[in-house]
C-alpha cells in the first residue's frame, strides 16, 4: 500500500488531496503511521513501533489501525497495490 500520489502532506499531519478539495488533521500517531507507510515500513514494523511508544495493546492497535487504513482509503487518500492470483 502507497499514500496517494496527489496527497499533499505537511510534517504537521495536515493532508490535502487537490482533487476533490478535502483537507484533513492528523494526530501524532496518525501521522507517525502515515510516515511509517509512506517508508515502505510493514504492518508487523508499524505494530511493534506503535505498541511501544504509545503502551497500546495488540488488539487495541489492530482495530485502530485498520479504522485508520479504512478511512484513508474512503477519502481516496491510500492506494492498495493489487496482487496477481
Amino acid at each position: 500500500m502507497k499514500i496517494n500520489k496527489n496527497i499533499a502532506i505537511s510534517d504537521s499531519g495536515f493532508l490535502l488531496n487537490p482533487s476533490t478539495g478535502e483537507s484533513f488533521t492528523l494526530n501524532p500517531v496518525g501521522i507517525k503511521v502515515l510516515n511509517m507507510i509512506k517508508s515502505g515500513d510493514e504492518y508487523s514494523e508499524i505494530e511493534k513501533e506503535i505498541m511501544e511508544e504509545y503502551d497500546v495493546s495488540r488488539s487495541m492497535f489492530d482495530k485502530d489501525y485498520q479504522d485508520f487504513l479504512g478511512l484513508m482509503q474512503q477519502y481516496n487518500l491510500l492506494e492498495i497495490e493489487k496482487t496477481k492470483d
